[in-house]
This record gives structure tokens, C-alpha cells and sequence, in this order.
């Protein structure tokens, strides 16, 4: 993430996608030794591995590489219109947003969170009908450790079967991009630790931590997660939130 960043912040404004997926993979992959390369090819999961949402002022563009999501508003409902490469995923928005008639969420999952959420979800369902509590989970995620070893197989597919930058090739077909008109927009941008995106921060950490009061493991019919709110820390997951306007 810091290498990004540091990427990012130096990239000329007229970057294209395509130059800051080749730009930002060049950077991560300096900070590996010629001896190191072999041990990355063959092993994804010990990679230097991001995720990054960026917004090009100069394209009017959106770049969804790895699990982050936006949420877009029109500002003038009428005759603002946006596109979006990659139709075939939703672009509708979740429940806690339908109350935005005028915006359009979109995310770039990794194609195997979903289940393996829901592989989780069952185990600790499993354990608990067994006499395990909840609060003994959330200290000690026997469920998660059930789904490591698929998670661990998952990354083996990172940059084949979905993009992240990890210094190695990002296939384009896997990057989301959002293509934004002249008219006024507002635009959230966010990490997966937020799971409901709301038009403000206040309300996006509001429904954060409902889910936690209610369902703490994160394996609810309303939302699952391949991990649970940890007591020790106040979330499950990084959370970083941007609002602006164009």
C-alpha cells in the first residue's frame, strides 16, 4: 500500500489505466531481489499485495483494481449519464443504499470471497449448534482456520482470475473502470471494510457498527464476511472512506 501510494502521488496527471497498472506493478516489483522473483512466480501468496480504487481528473475515470468499491452520484439527474467496461457485473446498489435514487454502486469482488464467506458462515454455525459460544469464536476463529487453506489456493489465481497489484502483471480484463460524463458527480471511494457504502462517512460507520452489535462473526443473512469483528481491534477489516465532488 505505501509503495502505491508513494507511486500515485508522483504519477503524472495525465496517467492512463493501463500506464498506472504497468507504473505501480514496476514499483512493487523493484522492492524484489532477483532471488526473491522465483519464490514470488511460484508463490502468489507471499507477495507484496494491494488493492487501490484512483480517480483520474484529466480521463474522468475510475479504477477498480482488486476489492474496492465507489459509490456515484449525479449531482444533475438530468443529463448526467456515466459507463462502466465489464457489464456483466452489478452495478445496482446494495439495500443499504437503495434509498439513493440517483447513484450507482459498483465493486470488483475477487471471485471466490463470496463463497468462501459462506463456507465460514456454515462451519461456525456448525460449531456453535455444538456448544461453542460466540464469544469463544470471535477470540479464537475456528471457522476461519477451516477456510485458509482455500483461501490460500484462491491466491494462487491473484492477477489470473482477478487483478491486484502485486508486481506482477495486472490482466486487464479484470480491472473495473467507471467512466464519468462532464456533468457534476459525487463520488465515494472505499476499502471492502466498509461493507454498506453510504452517501456519508457518519452513515457508512453507523451501519458498520450495527452489523457488529448484531451479528459480530459477520455470518448473518445480511452480510458475510471471511472473518469476524476481533474484539481487540475496532473492526474486521481496513477502512479507508473519500467523498469529493467533480
Amino acid at each position: 500500500m505505501q509503495i502505491v501510494s508513494r507511486y500515485v502521488r508522483r504519477m503524472p496527471k495525465t496517467t492512463t489505466c493501463e500506464q498506472f497498472l504497468r507504473g505501480a506493478t514496476a514499483a512493487i516489483r523493484r522492492h524484489y531481489s532477483k532471488r526473491m522473483l522465483a519464490q514470488m512466480t511460484n508463490h502468489p501468496e507471499d507477495r507484496l499485495t494491494c488493492s487501490a480504487i484512483v480517480y483520474s481528473r484529466v480521463c474522468r475515470e475510475l479504477w477498480l483494481v482488486g476489492d474496492c468499491h465507489c459509490l456515484v452520484t449525479a449531482l444533475n439527474t438530468q443529463c448526467s449519464t456515466l459507463n462502466a467496461t465489464d457489464t456483466s457485473m452489478s452495478a445496482s446498489l446494495p439495500p443499504a443504499n437503495r434509498s439513493l435514487p440517483h447513484s450507482t454502486y459498483y465493486d470488483n469482488p475477487k471471485p471466490a470471497e463470496a463463497e468462501l464467506a459462506a463456507m465460514r458462515a456454515e462451519e461456525a454455525r456448525r460449531l456453535m449448534a455444538e456448544g461453542i459460544t460466540q464469544d469463544e469464536l470471535l477470540h479464537n476463529d475456528k471457522a476461519r482456520d477451516v477456510i485458509i487453506p482455500r483461501m490460500l489456493e484462491t491466491m494462487c489465481q491473484q492477477n489470473i482470475t482477478y487483478s491486484v497489484l502485486d508486481g506482477f502483471p495486472v490482466p486487464r480484463q479484470h480491472v473495473r473502470i467507471v467512466t464519468l460524463d462532464f456533468q457534476p458527480w459525487e463520488i465515494v471511494m472505499a476499502t471492502d471494510g466498509y461493507p454498506f457504502l453510504c452517501a456519508t462517512l457518519a452513515e457508512s460507520e453507523q451501519l458498520l457498527q450495527q452489523q457488529r452489535l448484531q451479528d459480530p462473526l459477520n455470518i448473518g443473512p445480511r452480510f458475510q464476511a471471511t472473518k469476524a469483528f476481533n474484539p481487540d481491534f475496532n473492526s474486521f477489516d481496513d477502512r479507508t472512506y473519500v467523498r469529493f465532488r467533480v
